[in-house]
């Protein structure tokens, strides 16, 4: 069975690791950090790799059932990868699962805010869902919640306009955050 696992696995089995890796690896950009406000913490980390999780599963949602599939798989290793930091921090095993299912729960309730406000292009919702979860109250949180929301309509463009093929098959292109100075300008 062992082999089966080292031997016997195929490209497909590797693409949704190189499709996470590709949405943890924009999460990490600095410029979210040091430029857009959201706080560099393991909570603020969260948000932005489950932002990017669910920019990538929107754009999935149209590869029929190989992109619910991969969907799916994404979502689990988001998760997975969420136990595994839990229990680096020292969280208990007892807790672990209480802590995945809370987050889990909340992960669910931002892809709603999220569609919801990247549906409602002139009314705030992106922006005031952005505030509520990723940006902290502080002089600059309706800028940043504004650059923010900027790149996420961008990013979220982005990837509607690459061939959902393209991802299916593990390949994403996104473009690098603009620091805030130039976030509004194009």
């Amino acid at each position: 069975m062992i082999w089966k696992r080292i031997f016997g696995r195929s490209r497909s089995d590797d693409t949704p690791y190189a499709l996470y890796g590709a949405l943890v690896d924009q999460a990490r950009n600095p410029i979210f950090y040091t430029d857009m406000g959201v706080p560099d913490t393991a909570e603020g980390r969260f948000e932005m790799v489950a932002l990017h999780v669910h920019l990538a599963l929107r754009r999935l949602r149209a590869g029929g059932e190989a992109g619910k599939e991969l969907g799916q798989k994404i979502f689990d290793l988001l998760f997975d990868d969420m136990d595994q930091t839990l229990r680096e921090m020292g969280v208990g095993d007892l807790s672990v699962g209480k802590k995945i299912k809370a987050l889990a729960s909340s992960f669910y309730g931002r892809m709603q805010a999220y569609d919801e406000g990247l549906a409602d292009l002139d009314g705030g919702k992106l922006e005031a869902a952005l505030r509520r979860n990723v940006i902290p109250d502080s002089a600059g949180a309706e800028t940043n919640a504004m650059a923010l929301a900027g790149y996420v309509r961008a990013t979220d463009d982005e990837l509607c306009a690459q061939p959902v093929e393209e991802m299916i098959a593990g390949r994403v292109i996104f473009t690098r955050p603009k620091p805030l100075a130039t976030a509004g300008a194009s």
